[in-house]
C-alpha cells in the first residue's frame, strides 16, 4: 500500500470527510488530488473504506483506520521527542481581528525563542474555535471565554474589555438608558451571531433589566459592526478595545453596568513549552494594548 494514500485516508478518517480533511492537512494539497489518491488506495484494496453523503466509515475503513491510526497520530509526539523534546509545530485558533492586528507581533515574540516553529492558522467565532480545541484540530485559542472554561479545558484571561454600544455620530442618543426606558426600542440592533458569547451576555444582562431588543442584522466579526454603524443601518453592540480607533462617523456609548467581555487563551492538555511561549507573548501583548 501506497504510505501517502494511508496518510490521506487518516485525515479523511479523522476529520469525517475529504474536505475537512483538506483543511486540516499540514501541508497543501488541493481537493481533487486526496479524492483521487483515496480513490486509488480503495482501487488498490478492491473495498470502499467510506460513504461519502452522508459520510461514514464502512466496516473495512473503521479496521484500516484503526490499524494506521496510532502511527499517523503519534508522528507530531516522535518528532518532538527527536528534536530535543520541543515541538516545532503549533496549530492556533483565534478571531480574524486577532489574527490581523496581534498575531503577527505574537510569532514574532515566540520565533525569538524557536526560529524554526512552523504555525498552523484558523479563524472563526469562539463557538467554532472551542469545537476545533475539543476535536485536537488546534492546540489552543485566543477567543472570548466564559467564566470558568469547560470541562478539560485550561483557560488565561488575557484581557478584561468593556461593552459598549457603537452609534452614528450623527445620532441623538447620550446614553443606553434613554432606550431601556423606552416602551420599545426600535432602531436595529447589530451584533454577533445569536450563539457568540458576547451576545448571550448582551441578552442576558437585558433580560434582568427587563428590556427586549432582539438582532435584527447579525454580523460576522465586529469589525463588520462598525461598518453597518458607520453607514447608518442601526446601533451596534460590541467591545472598546484600547488603542484602537473607531470609523471617523461612529461613537461609543458605555454599557457601564453590563459585564465586560474577558479574552482568552484556552487549550486542553498539559502545557508544552511551545504553548507557554505563545502564553507568554500573548500576555506581553494584552499588557501593551491596555
Amino acid at each position: 500500500m501506497n504510505v501517502h494514500h494511508l496518510e490521506l485516508f487518516y485525515y479523511v478518517a479523522k476529520h469525517g470527510g475529504i474536505m475537512p480533511a483538506v483543511r486540516n492537512i499540514p501541508y497543501g494539497i488541493q481537493q481533487p488530488a486526496v479524492s483521487a489518491q483515496v480513490a486509488q488506495l480503495e482501487e488498490f484494496l478492491g473495498v470502499t473504506l467510506f460513504q461519502r453523503r452522508p459520510f461514514a466509515l464502512t466496516p473495512a475503513g473503521e479496521k484500516l483506520f484503526g490499524f494506521i491510526s496510532p502511527f499517523f497520530s503519534k508522528l507530531d509526539a516522535v518528532a518532538g521527542e527527536l528534536q530535543g523534546g520541543q515541538a516545532r509545530h503549533f496549530r492556533l485558533g483565534a478571531s480574524t481581528i486577532v489574527l490581523r492586528e496581534h498575531l503577527p507581533r505574537l510569532l514574532q515574540g515566540v520565533k525569538t525563542k524557536y526560529p524554526g516553529v512552523t504555525v498552523s492558522l484558523r479563524e472563526g467565532y469562539a463557538a467554532r474555535l472551542v469545537e476545533l480545541l475539543a476535536r485536537d484540530e488546534v492546540d489552543m485559542v485566543i477567543t472570548l471565554i466564559d467564566r470558568e472554561p469547560p470541562a478539560g479545558f485550561q483557560s488565561q484571561v488575557l484581557l478584561e474589555l468593556p461593552m459598549v454600544l457603537l452609534v452614528p455620530k450623527t445620532s441623538k442618543l447620550k446614553s443606553p438608558l434613554e432606550l431601556w426606558q423606552r416602551d420599545k426600542i426600535n432602531d436595529p440592533l447589530i451584533c454577533l451571531p445569536a450563539q457568540e458569547l458576547l451576545t448571550r451576555l448582551f441578552q442576558s444582562r437585558l433580560a434582568e433589566l427587563e428590556v427586549e431588543w432582539f438582532p435584527t442584522i447579525e454580523a460576522s466579526s465586529t469589525d463588520l459592526i462598525e461598518t453597518y454603524v458607520a453607514n447608518g443601518l442601526g446601533i451596534g453592540m460590541s467591545v472598546q478595545v484600547p488603542s484602537r480607533s473607531l470609523p471617523e462617523n461612529v461613537r461609543a456609548l458605555a454599557l457601564k453596568d453590563f459585564p465586560p467581555a474577558r479574552i482568552g487563551a484556552l487549550w486542553r492538555g498539559k502545557n508544552t513549552p511551545l504553548l507557554d511561549a505563545f502564553l507568554d507573548v500573548a500576555k506581553q501583548r494584552a499588557k501593551e494594548i491596555t
